[in-house]
């Protein structure tokens, strides 16, 4: 008996087993609203696992400040998606 594509995709996103939680992608969504105008033109999350969120930024200036601001950017990320989504952020130099 086939199982419908639907009926599939439903159980990955509900029953756990995806490596990754589907509402993370809010991330991507708020990070400018997060991060404010000084650091949304120059970085962007790419990727999230095990609460552990890459930010890419595009120069070394940046990376530094932004390293220091770490604790804060990661406790605004978390109240506005109004969960604790994230628990470490590491930021790399790399092309945005």
């Amino acid at each position: 008996e086939l199982t419908p594509l639907g009926d599939i995709i439903s159980g990955l996103l509900t029953d756990g087993t995806l490596p990754f939680n589907p509402d993370d992608v809010d991330i991507w969504n708020v990070w400018d609203e997060v991060v404010g105008e000084s650091f949304s033109g120059n970085t962007r999350p790419s990727g999230i696992r095990d609460k552990r969120l890459k930010v890419t930024v595009s120069d070394s200036i940046s990376l530094q400040e932004l390293k220091f601001r770490e604790s804060v950017i990661k406790e605004k990320l978390n109240e506005t998606l109004g969960r604790y989504a994230v628990d470490k952020i590491e930021f790399r130099v790399g092309s945005r």
